[in-house]
C-alpha cells in the first residue's frame, strides 16, 4: 500500500530543526530502534546541537486575520565561517501561491517544493559582519504586501546572500492566512501527554539501580519539568496525561532513606528532599484534569504475548489502578492504553482488551489509511478483539512530532510553533466542511520545555480551525469513519521487542515470585509482584545488559524469601519408640506475615517405615515456629531416612526437600520375644515336672509290687528256715548286709 502518509514520516525528519541543524528528534508515533538508547540520546543532545548560523526567533501573530495585520519577523544572523564578511544582504523569500497539500509543505521545509521569490521591499544590507559576530533583523510585513488574497498555508523564508547573490545561510518556515469570511469546520484536537519514566529505576522494591532520578528532580530535570508542565496545563480542556504509576511508585520511595546497587557496591541514600514536594505538586495539579494510567511500568505487551507471559498485562492494568489510587488519592481509570510507540498487532489487542481497555492510542504506520488518501484521515475507528470492539485513536505524525520537538537550540521553538499551526490550517483547508478528530501525541520518554508546550496548547486553543475543548474520550467515530486496513506489525516491529532469551529468565523469576505469593497472608503477599512487572518495560528495549542486573537482583531477594520458611533441627535424629508413634517436624517462619504452608513427608523405606495419613496444611505466624506431628508406622527396628518437602497449598514445590533421619526401636516385638522365650521355659519347667511326677509314681508302683510278692513268699521262707542254719550264721558265711525286705521298706521311708 502507498501512503501519502509514508512520505510525510520520511520527509519530517529534518522539517523543525534550521537547516543547518541536525534532523529533529524522532516522532512519538514512529521510534524505530531500543527507547532506552533513543531516550539517551535525547537526553545527551538537548542544549548540545550547534546553534544555526540564521535564526527565526519571533513571528507575530501566529496568523493574521486581515490583509492590513502588520506581521513582525525578528532574528539574528551569526557570521560563523571564521572569516570577516561583507555586502551581505537579508532578506525574505515569500509566494503568492499558497502550498497545495500536506505533501507540499513537507516537501518546502526539506528544500524540494515549490519555487518562491526574494522580497524586494523586505530585506537589509549588512556592509560588513567580523568573524563570530551578529547581527539583528527585524521586517514588518503585511499579507496585503506579500500578496496573500486568501485562506491559506504561504511559503515564507529568510535567506542571506553575498554580493554575488550566492546563498549563504536559509532558513524556512511557513504563514497561514486566515481571513475572517472565510469560514472552515473546527476539527476536534486531543491531546495526550506522556508522564513515563525512561525506564523502571529499582529491581525489589527496596533497591535503586541508580540514582538517577534524583537529578531528574532537581530543578531543570526532567521530572521537574514535566511538572511544571502539568501545573501550567492543568486548566487545559484538550490534554490528557498518561502516567504510569511505577514512575510515582519510585519517587515515593526516595522520601524515605534507600539504597542504591546491590552487594559490595551498595549505598544507603537520605531521603530525596524534592521527591515529596514533587509527588504533592502532581497530586495538586492532576485533581481536576483528564488522566489515564497507562499498565504498570509501561509493559511491552506485544513482546509478553509472543513469549507466553499472557497474564502479565492484565496483572500489570490491575496493579496500575492500584498504585495510582495510592499515589494521586483518587480513582485513576485505566481503559486507555498506549502500546509502546503506538505498535501493537491483534495478540497484544487482544491481551489489552483483556485487562479492560476500550480505547487504544496508535500510530498511523500501525493502521493507515487503505485506500491511501490525499487528505489528513480521522483519527478514529474501530477494532475487533475478541472481547468486542475497541475503539482505535490514530496520532497524527507531524503535529505530534511539533509538539514534541526539542526546542533547546535557538529558533527551534519559533519554527515548530509555526509549522504546527500551519500543518492544522492546511488539514482545516483540506474539506473545509468537513471536521476532523486529531490526536497528538509526543515521544512518550520526552523531555519537554514547560514554556514552550504550554504556549503552543494556548496558541491551538485559540486557532479559528480548532476545536480545543476535546479530551481523548470524546474523540468520537464519525458516520463515515477513514477506511484502514489491518494492524500492520513489521518484522521490524518484532525484532525491537524485548528479546525471547531475555523474558524467559523474567518467566523463570515470575515463576519463583508467584510462589511467595501463594504461601504468604497479609500485606507482603505481592512483595514481588511489582518487581517482576518493572522488568517487563518497555524502557528496556535494546538495554537488556541492566535489566539481566535487575533480574538477578530479584532473583536473589526471592530466594532469601523462600529460604526464610524453613523445617527446623534436620541436624537431629528423630527416634520412634514402638511400632507406631509420632516424629515432630518443626517449621520456623522468619517473614513478618503469617504464611501457610503444606508439609509433605515421604519415607525413603515405606517397608521399614510407613507414614500413615496426616492433615499437612499448617498456618505459621509471624517469626514463629510451628510444629506438626506426623503419625509413623515401624515395621521392623533400624535407621531410615524421611524427605520433607515444603509445598504451596496447590502443591508447588516451595524451597529445596530436607532429609531427617529416624530410628526405630521396634520394642514391642523384643517383648513378644521376651515374653515368648519365658513361656517357653515355664512351659519346660512343667514338662520337666510332670515327667519327675510319672516317674516316681512308677518307682513307687514296683516297690508296692515287690513289697506284695515278698509278703506271699513269707511262709514258705519261715518254712524253711527252720531247717536252714540261722540268719546271721547265714550273712557270716556270705557278708551280705542288704535283706530285700528292709530295701523295700527303705523305699516306703521315701
Amino acid at each position: 500500500m502507498i501512503r501519502e502518509a509514508a512520505l510525510l514520516t520520511a520527509l519530517t525528519a529534518t522539517l523543525l530543526a534550521p537547516a543547518a541543524s541536525a534532523a529533529a528528534a524522532t516522532a512519538a508515533t514512529a521510534t524505530p530502534g531500543p527507547a532506552a538508547t533513543a531516550t539517551a540520546n535525547a537526553e545527551q543532545g538537548r542544549g548540545a546541537r550547534q546553534t544555526p548560523p540564521l535564526v527565526i526567533e519571533s513571528i507575530t501573530p501566529d496568523v493574521p486575520r486581515e490583509r492590513a495585520t502588520e506581521i513582525k519577523i525578528s532574528g539574528t544572523y551569526v557570521n560563523n565561517t571564521g572569516a570577516p564578511l561583507y555586502n551581505l544582504r537579508l532578506r525574505l523569500r515569500n509566494s503568492p501561491t499558497p502550498l497545495a497539500s500536506r505533501a507540499e509543505m513537507a516537501a518546502y521545509q526539506a528544500g524540494q517544493g515549490p519555487p518562491d521569490r526574494a522580497s524586494l521591499s523586505a530585506s537589509m544590507q549588512i556592509p560588513s559582519l567580523a568573524a563570530g559576530a551578529k547581527q539583528e533583523w527585524e521586517f514588518t510585513v503585511s499579507p496585503a504586501q506579500m500578496e496573500q488574497w486568501r485562506f491559506g498555508v504561504y511559503p515564507l523564508a529568510v535567506e542571506v546572500v553575498d554580493s554575488l547573490g550566492r546563498s549563504l545561510a536559509l532558513q524556512r518556515t511557513f504563514m497561514p492566512f486566515a481571513p475572517k469570511d472565510h469560514k472552515v469546520a473546527r476539527s476536534k484536537l486531543s491531546v495526550v501527554l506522556p508522564l513515563v519514566d525512561a525506564r523502571p529505576r529499582r529491581s525489589d522494591d527496596r533497591t535503586f539501580l541508580d540514582d538517577d532520578l534524583r537529578t531528574s528532580l532537581a530543578s531543570g530535570g526532567r521530572l521537574a519539568d514535566l511538572l511544571k508542565l502539568v501545573q501550567s496545563t492543568a486548566s487545559a480542556k484538550n490534554v490528557t496525561w498518561m502516567v504510569d504509576p511505577s514512575l510515582l511508585d519510585d519517587v515515593n520511595a526516595m522520601t524515605a532513606a534507600y539504597t542504591v546497587g546491590t552487594g559490595a557496591d551498595a549505598q544507603r541514600r537520605p531521603a530525596e528532599p524534592a521527591a515529596a514536594p514533587w509527588l504533592d505538586g502532581l497530586r495538586t495539579a492532576l485533581a481536576n484534569t483528564s488522566v489515564f494510567a497507562a499498565p504498570y511500568a509501561d509493559p511491552d505487551v506485544a513482546a509478553l504475548v509472543h513469549q507466553g507471559l499472557d497474564t502479565a498485562t492484565g496483572t500489570a492494568i490491575s496493579a496500575s489502578a492500584e498504585v495510582a489510587k495510592q499515589m494521586l488519592g483518587r480513582d485513576v481509570p485505566t481503559d486507555v492504553a498506549w502500546p509502546p510507540g503506538g505498535l501493537l498487532d491483534y495478540d497484544a489487542l487482544d491481551a489489552l482488551a483483556g485487562g479492560g481497555v476500550r480505547r487504544v492510542l496508535l500510530s498511523q504506520d500501525n493502521l493507515p489509511p487503505d485506500p491511501s488518501v490525499t487528505t489528513t484521515p480521522d483519527a478514529v475507528t474501530t477494532l475487533g478483539s475478541v472481547y468486542g470492539d475497541v475503539t482505535a485513536v490514530v496520532a497524527d505524525p507531524v503535529l505530534s512530532q511539533a509538539l514534541g520537538a526539542d526546542v533547546s537550540t535557538p529558533g527551534a521553538a519559533t519554527l515548530a510553533k509555526q509549522r504546527f499551526v500551519a500543518e492544522t490550517a492546511m488539514i482545516a483547508n483540506e474539506v473545509p466542511e468537513t471536521p476532523r478528530n486529531l490526536l497528538v501525541t509526543p515521544y512518550r520518554r520526552w523531555h519537554p520545555d514547560p514554556e514552550f508546550v504550554s504556549g503552543l496548547l494556548k496558541t491551538a486553543a485559540g486557532l479559528p480551525w480548532l476545536s480545543g475543548q476535546t479530551p481523548v474520550t470524546g474523540l468520537k467515530q464519525p458516520k463515515t469513519p477513514t477506511p484502514r486496513g489491518d494492524l500492520t506489525y513489521t518484522d521490524q516491529n518484532r525484532r525491537d521487542e524485548l528479546s525471547k532469551s531475555y523474558l524467559a529468565t523474567v518467566k523463570k523469576t515470575s515463576t519463583q515470585a508467584d510462589l511467595t505469593a501463594l504461601v504468604t497472608n497479609g500485606d507482603e503477599r505481592q512483595a514481588f509482584s511489582r518487581a517482576v512487572l518493572r522488568l517487563t518495560s518497555s524502557g528496556w528495549r535494546g538495554g537488556t545488559g541492566t535489566a539481566r542486573a535487575a533480574v538477578e537482583r530479584i532473583d536473589s531477594a526471592i530466594a532469601d524469601r523462600i529460604d526464610d520458611v524453613s523445617v527446623t533441627g534436620t541436624e537431629q535424629p528423630r527416634t520412634l519408640a514402638g511400632a507406631d508413634g509420632v516424629v515432630p517436624i518443626s517449621v520456623h517462619n522468619s517473614l513478618r506475615d503469617s504464611v501457610t504452608i503444606r508439609v509433605d513427608v515421604t519415607s525413603s523405606n515405606p517397608k521399614l517405615l510407613e507414614i500413615r495419613p496426616y492433615d499437612p496444611v499448617v498456618l505459621v505466624g509471624a517469626n514463629q515456629n510451628q510444629t506438626l506431628q506426623v503419625p509413623l508406622t515401624a515395621h521392623t527396628s533400624g535407621e531410615t531416612k524421611v524427605t520433607v518437602q515444603l509445598r504451596t497449598e496447590q502443591g508447588r514445590r516451595y524451597g529445596p526437600p530436607v532429609e531427617l533421619t529416624v530410628r526405630t526401636t521396634g520394642y514391642t516385638g523384643i517383648a513378644l520375644v521376651i515374653v515368648g522365650g519365658a513361656l517357653s521355659v515355664m512351659l519346660a519347667a512343667v514338662v520337666l515336672r510332670v515327667l519327675r511326677r510319672r516317674s516316681r509314681r512308677a518307682a513307687k508302683a514296683a516297690k508296692a509290687a515287690k513289697a506284695a510278692k515278698a509278703a506271699k513268699a513269707a511262709p514258705a521262707a519261715k518254712a524253711s528256715g527252720e531247717q536252714r542254719p540261722p540268719a546271721g550264721a547265714e550273712g557270716e558265711k556270705t557278708g551280705t548286709t542288704h535283706d530285700p525286705a528292709q530295701r523295700v521298706g527303705g523305699g516306703d521311708n521315701t
